[in-house]
């Protein structure tokens, strides 16, 4: 065991006197330690509720005969952090929460993890950090939120808070109702209702084999959800015993199978940075081009909000990640997991699923995945778009571009109302590089929607999108304007087409023209030039590569 390194021979003296003042029996000593990595925090309702989850592990890992050492990682509230300061923070957290897991995991010299996660960004660098360290681990995520109820409506926290800021601005509902849905959107522990980044990621790391069947979609706060936590805990026990480690599980089979459960389930457009890094930590090339390449042949089968009218806890009930996959059939590949049982027997196990929820493959919501990537003078290394969100009219658009070189800017020209029909916002230097962080643009996009202009403006940006957004929105602009991208040569009046079909993102621009524009660019000062987003901003690399720092 990996722990003997600080447990045996004389010269560990010192370092069994330290286990020894945590309070370890020496009866313990000759067990598996295992790390419990906890994004524990009363900051974030999807992790509040760890505590109880925290004890479940521990009794599963006592059980199955390993020692327990519970350590805590930050977390940030994406929603919380959404338009302002906070959010440049969000998308860099994931390589801290990376980075503390192996430090803690190498300096203690735990034989296994339990990873206990929830939302964005962290649930992603728990898994980079798993890739990296490659030592027994299985993840727990603690569960999406259950709806909202206001006068017999469900409530959401995209729909009932975002958007309704939008509607409230146009005199759609009060402010009785509004104040209704601040209430009444986020009823507790969980995370948030729909198929949003955490609850996509979270739904992809049991696609992947990396947690035990059914805990991508369990909700939060009940008893499947422990049992899921105990049995986690006995489980990487035998993990360690058997000398089971993250590669054997995620290989490029396993990636391949979350890419098609993500296209399946229109899921988010984040997963896309997240699934690259998390494989480059793995030694994987996974190419940008994997998801069109999937989406061309991958039906998008279950429709969940924000896209659609159900919710996580429908996925759950109608058969969850096993349903989706077996609805997939042979797109689905056979792949070990750490359960110990294969993805082709965890699928034949499945015996019920709601054809409401998730539909049958030749009976889809659309033909193609929920994700598209396009290429084009705009993007000639990609940028990403939520196709399933998208409507049949604005699947080709072509528009006036109206640019802004940061999100107040834009969110202030909504606000007043000087978004027309027949615009295309475009939205730069908010990349990894120049917001540092790549911020998720969903105030824009949910005021737009919430306007009424969905379906006459697009959006695009060499940022990125919350799994909440909706529309005609393009993100992950790759090369990004802070590196000197096209996008950066955009100016007001240009046209832009959009043609998703086509997989093509056009500046109307002549040729000469943009070279006499590109000799001319200057990228600006950087936003922030203190602290750890200033390093954060040197390192990193383009969306198109997950935004991994070099």
């Amino acid at each position: 065991m990996r722990s003997t390194r600080i447990k045996r021979g004389l010269e560990r003296t010192p370092h069994r006197a330290l286990l020894y003042a945590t309070g370890i029996a020496p009866s313990e000593m000759k067990k598996p330690f295992i790390g419990v990595a906890s994004s524990f925090t009363d900051l974030i309702p999807g992790h509040i509720g760890m505590r109880d989850l925290e004890r479940f592990i521990e009794k599963g890992i006592h059980t199955a005969g390993g020692y327990p050492f519970i350590f805590g990682l930050p977390g940030i509230c994406d929603g919380i952090a959404m338009g302002h300061v906070g959010m440049h923070y969000s998308l860099p957290s994931r390589e801290l929460i990376a980075d503390i897991v192996e430090s803690v995991a190498l300096a203690h010299a735990l034989d296994g993890l339990v990873l206990l996660t929830n939302c964005d960004k962290i649930t992603p660098g728990m898994l980079m950090a798993a890739a990296r360290l490659d030592i027994p681990t299985i993840v727990v995520t603690a569960g999406p939120m259950l709806t909202g109820r206001y006068r017999g409506r469900r409530l959401s926290f995209i729909r009932n808070t975002f958007e309704a800021m939008g509607r409230f601005r146009k005199g759609e509902i009060d402010r009785e109702e509004l104040q209704a849905c601040e209430l009444g959107a986020c009823p507790g522990v969980g995370s948030c209702q729909g198929l949003y980044t955490a609850n996509t990621m979270n739904s992809l790391t049991e696609a992947m084999g990396m947690s035990l069947p059914g805990c991508g979609t369990a909700p939060a706060a009940t008893s499947e959800k422990r049992r899921i936590a105990f049995e986690s805990g006995e489980r990487i026990v035998e993990l360690v015993r058997k000398g089971v480690t993250p590669r054997k599980i995620m290989t490029k089979r396993a990636f391949e199978n979350a890419i098609t459960v993500d296209l399946a389930l229109g899921g988010s457009t984040n997963t896309v940075l997240h699934l690259l890094a998390i494989a480059n930590e793995a030694g994987l090339g996974l190419p940008l081009e994997s998801f069109d390449r999937l989406s061309r042949t991958t039906p998008h089968i279950a429709s969940i909000e924000p896209v659609g009218e159900h919710y996580m806890e429908d996925l759950h009930w109608a058969g969850g990640i096993r349903a989706v996959m077996k609805r997939l059939g042979e797109r689905i590949k056979n792949n070990p997991t750490v359960s110990g049982k294969s993805i082709r027997r965890l699928v034949e196990e499945v015996d019920y699923m709601d054809e409401e929820v998730i539909r049958p493959a030749e009976r889809p919501y659309h033909k193609e995945g929920g994700i598209a990537v396009l290429t084009g003078n705009i993007a000639p290394l990609g940028c990403v778009v939520k196709q399933s969100g998208v409507s049949r009219k604005m699947m080709r658009f072509e528009g006036t571009a109206r640019v802004f070189d940061s999100e107040e800017a834009a969110m202030r020209s909504i606000t007043a109302g000087r978004i027309n029909k027949g615009d295309v916002m475009v939205i730069r230097y908010e990349g990894p590089k120049g917001g540092p962080g790549m911020r998720e643009m969903l105030a824009p996009t949910a005021t737009i929607v919430g306007m009424g202009l969905s379906e006459d403006v697009a959006l695009i940006t060499d940022g990125r999108f919350s799994g909440g957004t909706r529309g005609p929105c393009v993100g992950h602009i790759s090369p990004e304007a802070m590196e000197g991208g096209p996008i950066a040569l955009i100016k007001d009046g240009d046209r832009i087409e959009i043609d998703i079909p086509r997989r093509s993102i056009e500046l109307k621009v002549d040729k000469r023209e943009l070279e006499r524009r590109r000799e001319s660019w200057r990228p600006p000062e950087p936003k922030i030039k203190r602290g750890w987003l200033s390093r954060y901003a040197r390192l990193v690399t383009s969306a198109n590569t997950g935004a991994v720092l070099r």
